[in-house]
């Protein structure tokens, strides 16, 4: 058997990289760096406005099938003690404009009275599917009553009955106290009662002023752009693009 030399050995205690696999990484890092990035194809720059391709990347994780909830988002708000809460939402629209997100819940939760509070709101999705994640910020109001009315009736009876029976947030003092609240307003439905849009349930659109696009690669050379929305003086809309280190 052939010895190694002094110099392949001390090689070796060292962790150098061998000749072949130094070959290997640089082929990963040349393929990583010369990938696709956001702009579409090879090359080119990020698109001036993000939100047509947040909406691609929000219908391609519907198409996808990979999900339960493809719309599941990451929703943080601030109240006005300064501490933050996150929860998983479900994002129900995405407008290109003005562009926004919009969701819907109990205004009586604490994401509801945070949101009160401090009008200002973060949310992230996440699709490992495609090794995508996407950032939004932007100042909250609530949608109007007719829409938060038309967007409650479109969804389950179990639902409705839960939005009217959960006091979201609110301490009980145990699961038969919800089981009970619930049946109540199920055992109305016998009685011709409508099931109507509480007036404490509805939704919020986050007007969107920062986006964040990112696209995972090998390495962590992963292509990451973000935009901040301004307006100018004649009050027309403008992005401002970043590229920003992974």
């Amino acid at each position: 058997m052939m010895q190694k030399s002094e110099h392949e050995e001390a090689a070796a205690g060292s962790g150098a990289v061998s000749a072949g696999q130094a070959g290997r990484e640089r082929s990963v890092l040349m393929s990583a760096l010369s990938a696709v990035g956001l702009g579409g194809d090879l090359g080119s720059e990020p698109p001036i406005d993000p939100m047509p391709t947040l909406v691609k990347w929000f219908e391609e994780a519907r198409s996808s099938g990979r999900y339960d909830d493809f719309n599941a988002m990451t929703l943080a708000t601030c109240g006005a003690d300064g501490a933050p809460s996150a929860r998983v939402v479900l994002c129900k629209a995405i407008e290109e404009e003005p562009p926004a997100i919009v969701f819907y819940t109990n205004y009586k939760s604490r994401k509801g009275r945070e949101l009160g509070e401090n009008p200002r709101a973060a949310a992230v999705f996440h699709w490992p599917h495609a090794k995508r994640q996407a950032r939004v910020e932007g100042v909250v109001e609530r949608t109007t009553a007719e829409e938060s009315d038309a967007y409650f009736r479109t969804r389950p009876l179990i639902s409705r009955i839960g939005a009217l029976a959960s006091p979201q947030s609110q301490p009980i003092s145990g699961r038969d106290v919800l089981v009970a609240s619930a049946l109540r307003v199920a055992g109305g439905l016998a009685f011709g009662q409508e099931l109507t849009r509480p007036e404490h349930w509805g939704g919020f659109r986050v007007r969107v002023r920062r986006v964040e696009l990112w696209s995972a690669r090998e390495g962590r050379m992963h292509d990451r752009v973000s935009w901040e929305c301004a307006e100018s003086g004649s009050g027309k809309r403008e992005w401002r693009l970043s590229r920003i280190a992974p």
